[in-house]
């Protein structure tokens, strides 16, 4: 009795292990195969000139579908039957539906995003609910990707981005340039303005047949609060905003043009 029993153990051990083994690579071939659709479902966006925030977001549908596909399967062939799992994931359908709102808020998020198209990729984003702000180098099925200045890596949720405003820095061509400075009460108005509207007419990023002014905005406490104002393409922005706020100093100093510091007149009564 214990011989026959040890040889019925013995030959389902064998049989297990071939099913797992034939489990494995039967997983290891699905697994290439699901790379080989997304590769060939990625050329073909590529060749029909797909946005890639879209051909993004369809590759990790696409994985997470032929995931569970493959998974299923798996089951089945372990004599797990699909009809039973359904009835199971059914009866569960409360506590999974509350467990994966986030999650389908998010796909929902990731579809609306694909359809209203507030952003793409390479686009420099500011959101407004935690003030993260990137630019966006992925817009998957679920999150998205931004990567700030300093090269830190930024994920956030495509509910959240769907739900809040937000604003898009580089959605337009062209942003206006406006640079605020202060001059002292004794120095000329009139020369800061002619020095500094002639810096931008010369400046070669400053773009031609656009606005170019310089305007006084408040007398304030300890000088008069002063901006100039121009037009760039957006790709120019910073680093023509960094070079002019640096050239307007020089330009006031070459012109006798005293920049103020924030003063207190203090006046004692005997």
């Amino acid at each position: 009795m214990d011989s026959k029993f040890l040889e019925q153990l013995a030959q389902k051990a064998g049989d297990l292990g071939l099913r797992i083994l034939f489990a494995v690579i039967f997983f290891i071939v699905g697994v290439q195969i699901i790379k080989l659709i997304r590769k060939i479902t990625k050329k073909a966006m590529n060749r029909a000139n797909a946005d890639i925030g879209v051909i993004q977001f369809v590759d990790s549908f696409v994985k997470a579908a032929l995931y569970i596909v493959l998974v299923f399967m798996l089951a089945s062939y372990f004599g797990v039957d699909a009809a039973s799992i359904v009835a199971l994931l059914g009866s569960a359908g409360v506590a999974i539906g509350l467990a994966v709102q986030g999650s389908l808020s998010n796909l929902a998020g990731g579809v609306l995003i694909l359809l209203l198209k507030p952003f793409k990729v390479g686009d420099y984003i500011v959101e407004s609910g935690h003030g993260m702000e990137g630019t966006v180098i992925e817009i998957s099925i679920f999150y998205t990707k931004l990567k700030t200045f300093d090269n830190r890596i930024i994920i956030l949720p495509n509910g959240n981005l769907a739900n809040n405003s937000l604003t898009n820095v580089t959605g337009a061509d062209t942003r206006r340039l406006d640079i605020p400075f202060s001059i002292s009460y004794d120095s000329d108005i009139r020369t800061a303005k002619k020095v500094l509207e002639e810096l931008l007419k010369s400046d070669e990023k400053v773009m031609k047949g656009q606005d170019v002014f310089v305007v006084v905005d408040e007398l304030a406490d300890s000088g008069v609060n002063m901006s100039m104002h121009c037009w760039v393409r957006t790709e120019d922005y910073w680093k023509t905003k960094w070079r002019l706020t640096e050239q307007c100093k020089y330009t006031l100093e070459g012109a006798g043009i005293t920049i103020p510091f924030p003063q207190l007149d203090v006046h004692l009564e005997q």
